[in-house]
């Protein structure tokens, strides 16, 4: 890929060498701690403490973490500052600069269809991370919370990419940010918050068929952005396109299955098969058109 003459995005958090805060953070727990008589003695203190237990208990079931703010923990804090290699900033370089061309895209999509984009936030982080979503960990991978509208990433995971995933290259690396970028088109176009209503009356297999058209329609809008990374950028360079293809067929589920257990049930897919997200992947890439990644409405995925 040409990037290096790329803008780079604004809309970077740096939380490597940082750790989650537990739910209960050190300053939140002694505030706590010396008011919890009161409340159980105060008829007052009874009400706060049942009304905080229901805000608490009820933004988890929404899947938003109130406690860091609650406990005035801030989500974060800091632990022992490490080296970072250069190869690691290079990296953190390439990232701002494939964000900056999605808010580009993106910004010029949502204005032919009459919209506002928002753009999200890329939060990098190390081993594990506090979101609105809960605690990430960075076993599971690059992930997208709509809560806070902000993607997370542990720049490990494309060591992974390349090694465990045989799946090498930045196109491929860019791929795996476009995708999350996909997800938040989906919550700012309020696909997502239709698919999370929906899954709730369904039956498993059912839900889980939901989450791959909706994980496949993010594929499409990765591909999307490629069509104009291409086209519009000029970042592409011969045989880019092949690594993001190499990249959605190891992340299929039919692939990670066969790898982990050695047999696949396609009925437990959440994402897709190899096939699935390279086909949607490349839709999006060939037509450069939202419209065109409507994984809801087709007949076979």
């Amino acid at each position: 890929m040409r990037w290096k003459s790329g803008r780079r995005s604004s809309n970077i958090e740096d939380r490597r060498g940082s750790s989650p805060s537990s739910a209960m953070g050190a300053g939140g727990a002694m505030m706590l701690l010396r008011i919890l008589p009161w409340m159980l003695r105060s008829k007052a203190g009874r009400w706060i403490l049942v009304i905080g237990i229901v805000v608490v208990v009820g933004a988890r079931f929404l899947g938003i973490d109130v406690l860091p703010l609650l406990l005035g923990t801030g989500g974060s804090q800091p632990v022992a500052k490490r080296q970072v290699p250069p190869e690691e900033e290079a990296l953190v370089d390439f990232v701002s600069v494939v964000l900056a061309d999605t808010e580009s895209t993106w910004q010029q999509q949502f204005q032919s269809l009459g919209l506002t984009y928002k753009e999200p936030t890329l939060v990098l982080f190390s081993r594990s991370v506090s979101s609105a979503c809960g605690l990430g960990q960075a076993a599971m991978g690059p992930f997208y919370c709509p809560a806070d509208q902000k993607l997370y990433i542990d720049l490990t995971f494309y060591h992974d990419l390349k090694t465990r995933h045989n799946a090498p290259g930045d196109f491929a690396q860019a791929y795996v940010i476009a995708h999350e970028v996909g997800h938040h088109v989906q919550t700012l176009l309020g696909i997502s918050g239709k698919v999370h209503a929906a899954r709730q009356k369904l039956s498993e297999s059912e839900a889980n068929l939901l989450s791959v058209k909706q994980e496949l329609q993010a594929d499409c809008f990765a591909g999307v952005w490629g069509y104009y990374a291409k086209t519009q950028s000029n970042m592409l360079e011969e045989g880019d396109l092949e690594e993001a293809l190499v990249a959605a067929s190891a992340i299929g589920d039919d692939r990670l299955q066969q790898q982990s257990r050695g047999y696949v049930t396609p009925d437990s897919f959440t994402h897709g098969s190899s096939e699935q997200r390279v086909r949607w992947f490349r839709k999006g890439f060939s037509t450069g058109s939202v419209e065109s990644c409507d994984t809801f409405s087709v007949v076979e995925l």
